[in-house]
């Protein structure tokens, strides 16, 4: 499985989605990692140096695309991949996120866990 021993950082304050992945791609293999705000991402992701990461938008503090748009402003997270999870999928928000950089962006109202382990799957191949 590709998903075997690659680190995953969720970015996401909602404490029980955020366990719900975490369980679900932990059970696979995958070392998970949680921040619960955009500023706390940003540091994980330059500490724990994931292999992908999954981001809320609705964040406190800095949102979403303004966490993508630092991730991908800065050459230690830049070349890691990030999948938007989130609430919110508007086509103004889904092509904000394609023009900051997002590899997908998929709503959380209609992904199931193995949706998001598929994604993963094929992002980490």
């Amino acid at each position: 499985m590709s998903i075997e021993n690659k680190k995953i950082l969720i970015i996401e304050d909602d404490a029980f989605f955020a366990d719900l992945v975490t369980k679900k791609l932990g059970k696979i293999g995958a070392i998970m990692v949680h921040a619960g705000s955009g500023e706390e991402g940003l540091t994980m992701a330059e500490s724990e140096k994931p292999n992908l990461i999954l981001l809320d938008v609705l964040l406190p503090g800095i949102d979403g695309f303004e966490t993508l748009k630092r991730l991908k402003a800065n050459d230690k997270t830049k070349m890691i991949p990030v999948v938007i999870l989130s609430n919110f999928g508007s086509d103004d928000q889904i092509k904000q996120g394609q023009k900051l950089g997002v590899t997908t962006y998929l709503i959380k109202a209609t992904v199931t866990p193995e949706d998001i382990i598929k994604e993963a799957e094929s992002i980490l191949k």
